[in-house]
């Protein structure tokens, strides 16, 4: 089958960030299957343009056999303000309707997929679906414009407004939807009025190649000696440095607890994170440690040299159906969890019993969890253990992209 993906924060190699798709790609070439990715040239965590990108409006490349990627500009603006993001996002859609228009003239495809946020991608795939004559797949990884309004980011009433007509076409189009999670499935069945038999669900995975090989070659003791984490407790947390994940609370229990041998490790960017350096700093707080974002490899490293991974967002209600993307990382690399995030997220960390639930923006019930898990380290590695064996049952990124195709061939008979 030949596929063209629509994904604005697609990665290169090696980049630092969300990799669902960079390892889903993976999986279909090797099955035969061609792709083409239309996405952005600015780094989602860093907001970075690649300096081999200067002056360009498209770059076309094969990034491996099957696997070819169009990078289409994108405004710089990206990681300044609500502004600055939102023509970050138009300036992705008419770049790559004149990418598709003229790069991609006369290739033909058996289907689209689109994957949002953000949501305008789905311009782009109403407009490509068109060009190509083909159905169009759209995959839906946040309820927006809702997280957009639930945390205060979108609050211009005439663009809730143009967000939900939007969103509304862009379903009412697709031929498929795929969703993430099942609240998300809920959500569009009942209160949006899609058809459940036009619903999927294939959730983000964990990617077993790299930790598996990292469990049985990692020496995570040595790391931690290196870092000088060898008589602290570590909570580590990886992921966006954004309004939505409120990581300020975390600050506020380092705050508490650093008399008690903890360390809070921040990995990752994003538009908060300057200021909440500089708040950890003013506070003094010497055990919180903040890097920037790293390759996939890396991340791993920093997980396993750690005792505990969290998974943090915002106490409103639309994320309670959200999976946090970094949960999978920490199941596959046999970490129990501190789930700070209510909901379908709260659920599978308490159905795998793979860690604590932590009530969001509740410093005291986030401290009292940390000490509770402190207290038991034999109870820290059966938690590891049995959400490492859930996410095999469950959440196999190789079974889990196999499927997403078959899906794909069932429902559009391609």
């Amino acid at each position: 089958m030949k596929i063209l993906l629509i994904h604005q924060y697609f990665l290169e190699k090696d980049d630092p960030g969300g990799s669902r798709f960079n390892e889903m790609t993976k999986v279909w070439i090797s099955q035969g299957h061609q792709v083409t990715v239309v996405c952005g040239m600015v780094n989602y965590v860093t907001g970075k343009i690649s300096p081999k990108y200067e002056g360009l409006k498209f770059h076309l490349s094969e990034y491996e056999q099957n696997l070819e990627v169009l990078r289409c500009f994108v405004s710089p603006e990206y990681n300044t303000n609500f502004l600055g993001r939102l023509w970050a996002y138009f300036s992705f859609v008419w770049y790559g309707m004149r990418g598709i228009s003229t790069r991609l003239k006369g290739r033909k495809y058996h289907c689209i997929i689109a994957t949002s946020p953000p949501l305008f991608v789905g311009i782009l795939a109403i407009v490509a679906s068109w060009m190509k004559k083909v159905p169009y797949v759209f995959e839906v990884r946040d309820l927006w414009p809702e997280s957009a309004i639930d945390t205060g980011v979108l609050k211009n009433k005439w663009i809730i407004r143009l967000s939900y007509w939007l969103e509304k076409t862009i379903y009412k189009r697709a031929a498929l939807i795929n969703v993430l999670t099942p609240a998300f499935r809920d959500k569009l069945v009942r209160y949006k009025g899609i058809p459940e038999e036009k619903i999927v669900f294939i959730p983000n995975a964990c990617d077993f190649s790299l930790s598996d090989h990292l469990l049985t070659s990692f020496d995570a003791q040595a790391f931690r000696k290196a870092q000088g984490w060898q008589n602290e407790f570590v909570v580590t947390y990886v992921g966006a440095h954004g309004v939505a994940n409120h990581l300020v609370q975390l600050l506020d229990v380092a705050e508490r607890m650093r008399d008690r041998a903890v360390r809070i490790v921040l990995i990752g960017d994003g538009m908060q994170k300057k200021q909440l350096v500089s708040d950890a700093a003013a506070r003094g707080l010497s055990n919180v440690t903040f890097i920037d974002s790293v390759p996939k490899r890396d991340v791993m490293k920093y997980i396993l040299a750690s005792d505990v991974g969290t998974s943090v967002l915002k106490r409103v209600d639309t994320f309670k159906t959200v999976y946090s993307n970094k949960t999978f990382d920490y199941m596959a690399c046999q970490k129990p969890i501190l789930m700070v995030i209510d909901g379908v997220s709260r659920e599978l960390v308490e159905l795998a019993q793979c860690g604590l639930y932590a009530e969001p923006e509740d410093v005291y019930d986030i401290e009292s969890k940390i000490a509770q898990l402190m207290r038991d380290r034999e109870a820290l590695e059966s938690m590891g253990q049995r959400g490492y064996v859930y996410a095999k049952q469950h959440f196999d990124r190789q079974v889990l992209a196999t499927k997403y195709i078959r899906e794909i061939e069932r429902h559009l008979n391609v």
